[in-house]
């Protein structure tokens, strides 16, 4: 067991430096400039994690927050900063993927295309290749390497399977929406407000950290058997899990989505059929954890004004 989380706290990692990395050496590609490179020094503090965590925990994740997840958020997060903002200052418009599809059409008469594939020429395509597609690929590959990322990291004391899977599908819906918004509305404000594509990425910055938290799942009393009574004199304590997750809609996920995309509707009349659907889902959500927010708040009262000691008489 000992060996197993070894080495796959170690492989985690390793898939999370890989594509900063490869991040970092898109926005040199971009940029033109050497320096750039600096960004490489964000992988020391995960670096340093890594070190810590596996000589005084052997592996093993923390139970209501992971480091490994955050400083990798740190480690990458720039990077995907500077190629929106490269691309938005570009506007080199739509993606023509005509080069990608002649790297995989040989011709007729030309038997050495189809043994292989010379790096020259695959140097020349991802040279030529649109901007807009290496950034949508780095937001598709990072959601997912968090979700197996987060899988396959050991699992530290006080978590268990059961609410690792939940954490699980938790990330896989969070993700999927986080990719809608960052995409779509990026698109939407492109050509229309800089300053607003600054807000935007903001918006998904901190949305991002619903990845290293666990509260919505890891409650803090998970090691004592559960109850349906009242086991404190307050709300927080009895339902906290529940009240985590209706602060990370309201406050990290559904209701900073909804803001923008009412600016970007409002302010911009900017209107097709996905931003309104999102825009509405995102309305119902937020209005559904009030309601939820109701319901306990109402149920605890109810608990406290009706003892548990008038059943037993």
């Amino acid at each position: 067991m000992g060996l197993s989380s070894f080495l796959s706290a170690i492989i985690t990692r390793a898939l999370f430096i890989l594509l900063a990395l490869v991040a970092v050496w898109r926005v040199i590609w971009v940029k033109k400039h050497p320096y750039y490179w600096l960004l490489t020094l964000l992988f020391l503090p995960l670096v340093v994690e890594m070190v810590i965590t596996l000589r005084k925990r052997k592996g093993l994740e923390y139970k209501w927050f992971s480091p490994t997840i955050f400083l990798f958020l740190i480690s990458i997060i720039p990077s995907i900063w500077i190629l929106e903002l490269h691309t938005t200052a570009e506007q080199k418009g739509k993606c023509n993927y005509d080069s990608f599809t002649q790297l995989w059409q040989p011709g007729i008469n030309d038997s050495s295309r189809n043994s292989t594939i010379s790096l020259k020429r695959l140097r020349d395509v991802l040279s030529s290749f649109c901007e807009d597609s290496w950034i949508l690929a780095l937001h598709q590959i990072l959601l997912i390497l968090l979700i197996i990322g987060k899988w396959l990291l050991p699992l530290g004391g006080g978590i268990t399977r059961d609410q690792l899977s939940q954490l699980l599908l938790i990330f896989v819906g969070t993700a999927a929406d986080i990719l809608e918004f960052n995409s779509e509305t990026l698109d939407d404000v492109k050509e229309n407000s800089s300053e607003l594509v600054y807000v935007i990425l903001s918006v998904w910055s901190w949305s991002m950290l619903q990845f290293p938290c666990h509260l919505c799942v890891v409650g803090p009393m998970t090691d004592e058997p559960a109850d349906e009574r009242v086991q404190g004199d307050s709300l927080w304590s009895n339902r906290s899990t529940d009240l985590w997750s209706i602060v990370e809609t309201l406050f990290i996920h559904d209701g900073p989505f909804l803001v923008v995309r009412l600016v970007v509707m409002i302010h911009f009349g900017t209107f097709h059929q996905m931003l309104v659907f999102f825009a509405f889902k995102n309305f119902l959500v937020v209005i559904l954890n009030v309601y939820r927010l109701c319901v306990l708040y109402l149920d605890f009262k109810s608990s406290v004004h009706s003892p548990v000691g008038d059943s037993a008489d």
